[in-house]
């Protein structure tokens, strides 16, 4: 009896090895076969090599669609191609193992076109559903739903049941949904795939269906598909205006950090500084100096660096602003165009300056890891979180300037100097000191503005010139000099730029936004709110 068992394990054993060597033979035929085949045999071969279940079957496809797969012209051997030099190093598809070196003249490449492109993509995406890595499993998700493979639906279901991760669990959902879809003969199963796409508003949902409705026969499942598409579109608009509202935020909070500290300067001096965007160009730069000392000597504290540039920023361009206040705008106040002319050559001289330093070449910024990455939202809205550390920062500069301005002796002064200087200097307040110091001040929050500017715009010479014209729009819209109406004409041109862009162009919506501005300042020449005191209604 044992000796039957021993017989009976010895011949399963050999009739397994013999199905895998049969298994074996027969991929290395399909394989080969590839050198001769057209098209339409190729994408043939590209199933069989998939569903054979060889180890080797995803790295045979990968190098075809990486146009890596070649054979050598005597023999007509296929082979996986490494280039090192002139020379291909060549390796066995099956097996891995180098097979020695040729140069390219003895080697032609195996064809392959985008239809075979998009086919090899599904099946691979099939080859990685059950991969252990979620990423892995979502970008064989998304290639999947674009090749639509019928052979991919029974890894799809198998994949569905046990993933746990929400986010790629829904991509499958949409892939099995799209590729039932297209490829399903049965009307239910069709309209059914359909409902569920339904649910997903994104651009790619929106495209099949189109293609769908343009091709479908059945009018069951055109009329869904259509209702579907219908939908889809409602939500997509819908989105896309949150998503237009956020973006409008966004640069409306750059807009109030480069405009802020020209509304302290602009309100209580008068004084029309054309090389405020300078000073945010060097509150750039400071932040990139910055970054290149931590990975230079404290690269495991790279997050911490823009908590040491803001203030760093803040010193150096308020520094600045002081050195230019004394040196040139106390001489020229009471004169607005000598003042235009003499900050406009400052700011030439200051680009030169950081140009001759720096080189005139975009410096790189890096964002730190908690300012990295965003936030998907349905109906592919993104929402960075670059942007909206921003649009936070930006209000806790604007609530700390407001709080500097009403609670301190120097805010109190400020304020009476802007009501009325002259009466202000009668009651012993150095109007001197003040302007100094108020100049000083809106400098240094333009240095803050270049360190929030460093973390989504090109750092270079001519950064600040980007900036200069829609912060002074801001701030002669908003009202001169006032804080909230600085906020409020920064967040309303933001989101009025952003509305306009997708259907006039960015230099257009700008140049329609300047011309509303013209027209408000006509019938309301302070802006929208405007300060009180003696010397304004002087």
């Amino acid at each position: 009896m044992a000796t039957f068992k021993y017989i009976l394990a010895l011949c399963s054993f050999i009739f397994a090895l013999g199905s895998i060597s049969a298994s074996a033979a027969s991929l290395e035929d399909t394989i080969a076969s590839l050198v001769k085949a057209n098209t339409k045999q190729k994408i043939q071969a590209v199933t069989v090599i998939s569903a054979s279940g060889h180890k080797r079957a995803a790295d045979v496809l990968t190098a075809f669609v990486g146009s890596k797969l070649y054979y050598k012209k005597a023999g007509k051997k296929v082979v996986i191609i490494k280039k090192a030099g002139s020379t291909y190093i060549l390796f066995d598809p099956l097996t891995a193992k180098e097979l020695g070196q040729l140069p390219k003249s003895k080697l032609k490449k195996i064809r392959v076109n985008n239809r075979i492109r998009r086919v090899i993509r599904g099946v691979l995406g099939s080859l990685t559903l059950l991969s252990k890595n979620p990423a892995q499993r979502l970008k064989a998700a998304e290639a999947v739903f674009k090749s639509a493979a019928a052979s991919s639906v029974p890894t799809l279901k198998k994949a569905l049941e046990r993933e746990t991760d929400q986010k790629v669990k829904a991509k499958m959902q949409m892939a099995l949904a799209a590729t039932e879809l297209k490829t399903s003969k049965e009307q239910a199963v069709r309209l059914s795939a359909i409902e569920i796409l339904t649910e997903y508003s994104v651009p790619e949902v929106r495209a099949l269906l189109g293609s769908v409705i343009a091709i479908e026969k059945d009018e069951q499942v055109k009329a869904a598909a259509a209702k579907s598409l219908s939908d889809i579109e409602a939500s997509l608009a819908f989105w896309n205006g949150i998503g237009n509202i956020f973006q409008g935020i966004s640069l409306g909070s750059v807009l109030l950090l480069a405009a802020v500290g020209l509304a302290i300067t602009f309100g209580v001096m008068g004084v029309i500084n054309m090389a405020h965007g300078e000073l945010v160009m060097l509150g750039a730069y400071t932040t990139f100096v910055v970054q290149e000392l931590f990975r230079t000597y404290f690269p495991e504290a790279f997050g911490f660096s823009i908590a040491v540039a803001i203030p760093a920023a803040f010193v150096v361009a308020g520094a600045f602003g002081v050195a230019i206040e004394r040196g040139i705008i106390r001489y020229l106040y009471g004169r607005p165009l000598e003042t235009l002319l003499a900050t406009w050559g400052l700011s030439l001289i200051l680009q030169q300056f950081v140009r001759s330093i720096f080189g005139p070449t975009n410096q790189a910024v890096g964002n730190p890891e908690w300012m990295s990455g965003a936030i998907e939202i349905t109906g592919g809205l993104v929402l960075t979180y670059n942007r909206i550390w921003i649009i936070v920062f930006s209000l806790l500069v604007l609530g700390l300037l407001m709080m500097f301005l009403k609670k301190t002796a120097f805010g109190l002064q400020m304020r009476a100097v802007t009501q009325n200087r002259s009466m202000a200097s009668s009651m012993g307040i150095k109007t001197g000191y003040v302007d100094a110091l108020t100049f000083g001040l809106g400098s240094g929050v333009a240095g803050i503005a270049g360190v929030a500017l460093s973390q989504i715009d090109n750092v270079s010479p001519n950064l600040g010139q980007a900036y200069i014209i829609d912060s002074f729009m801001v701030v002669v819209f908003g009202g001169v000099g006032n804080l909230w109406g600085t906020l409020v004409g920064a967040f309303s041109l933001g989101i009025a730029n952003k509305f306009l862009e997708p259907f006039a162009g960015t230099v257009l919506a700008k140049i329609l936004v300047l011309v509303v501005i013209i027209l408000f300042i006509q019938k309301r020449p302070r802006g929208l709110f405007a300060l009180k005191g003696r010397a304004v209604e002087n």
